[in-house]
């Protein structure tokens, strides 16, 4: 699964990494992006700029929206059927810019916090899917979820799923304004290979998500080298 990533390039490589022709909103960089936060995304229906949406996707029938936080990952094997995500899946698909991720790995009772970032591409795309759910006041909140495959074997010690990073030759391919079929679709699921990922160990500070700085993403052996 992602229940967290991060995003900490700047606007204009943002910007050149997608070819947009504008990134107005982005600011900081960010080393803690946590469920329920707005994040940037490049949808099929604004494919040259960044959009903002909230992480948790919410059906445009649901009846509250709360149910986004329960909806921030779509398992690629089954988001073109199930009810949440089959027309998201079909009509609104989008890219999620970041440059790694964190899960967290289980040894006994602990669960110790793990950075994921691509060893040859300094900016990615999860794969993911947007809606539009309308509000009491008639406005629309718009809310995405990132796509999961199984995990390939260097992701597997850690958790038995790993978020869909596509490859940028497949980008105009999963922002298409029409139902892919899944001879398509299907090759873009399998995730990076396992030598294309880089894996260490990070501060448990980013258990929170008030905590939000570059040390978040320094290896745990070269911040015990920094106290010393």
């Amino acid at each position: 699964m992602c229940g967290r990533y991060t995003l900490t390039a700047d606007g204009e490589w943002i910007q050149l990494s997608f070819n947009l022709e504008s990134v107005d909103g982005w600011g900081e960089p960010r080393y803690n992006i946590a469920p329920s936060q707005e994040v940037p995304v490049i949808s099929d229906q604004g494919p040259q700029e960044l959009s903002f949406m909230k992480w948790g996707l919410v059906p445009p029938w649901a009846k509250d929206p709360k149910s986004g936080s329960r909806m921030i990952n779509a398992r690629s094997e089954t988001a073109a059927e199930k009810p949440s995500f089959r027309r998201a899946f079909k009509q609104r698909r989008c890219l999620i810019p970041a440059d790694g991720y964190y899960e967290w790995a289980k040894q006994g009772k602990r669960k110790i916090p793990m950075y994921i970032r691509h060893a040859e591409q300094d900016i990615f795309a999860f794969a993911g899917l947007w809606e539009s759910w309308r509000q009491p006041d008639g406005g629309w909140m718009n809310t995405c979820a990132i796509l999961t495959t199984d995990a390939n074997e260097r992701i597997k010690p850690i958790h038995h799923r790993m978020a869909v990073i596509l490859q940028p030759e497949d980008y105009a391919l999963w922002l298409a304004p029409r139902e892919l079929m899944p001879d398509e679709w299907l090759p873009l699921m399998t995730g990076p290979q396992p030598d294309q990922l880089h894996v260490f160990e990070v501060s448990t500070q980013v258990n929170s998500p008030a905590n939000d700085n570059p040390m978040l993403i320094m290896p745990v052996n070269a911040q015990q080298q920094m106290l010393l």
